[in-house]
């Protein structure tokens, strides 16, 4: 199963859900905030990142916001999404 992420600024394939290998970059710990899953050892949380992709800041936009980040840490976020709405899709 191919899915398609039809954003022009980030147009990219995933396969079977494998997508980008987001376990080396979303981390969760319980002493930060709320252990919410955030990215790497920052306190930015997926659903910083998957908020303001939604309200139309592209990957440019919010790297030059935020520095720290990269596009990868965005596409493993999208990954990291995707994944958990797969696995609870099948979990019901």
């Amino acid at each position: 199963m191919l899915l398609l992420i039809i954003r022009p600024d980030l147009l990219f394939l995933y396969k079977d859900f494998n997508m980008v290998e987001y376990k080396n970059i979303i981390k969760r710990n319980p002493n930060k905030r709320f252990g919410k899953p955030c990215v790497r050892d920052t306190r930015i949380t997926v659903y910083d990142i998957l908020g303001w992709l939604a309200t139309g800041m592209d990957s440019k936009d919010i790297i030059r916001d935020f520095p720290e980040l990269n596009v990868e840490d965005i596409k493993a976020c999208l990954a990291y999404a995707a994944d958990r709405e797969h696995k609870l899709q099948h979990a019901s």
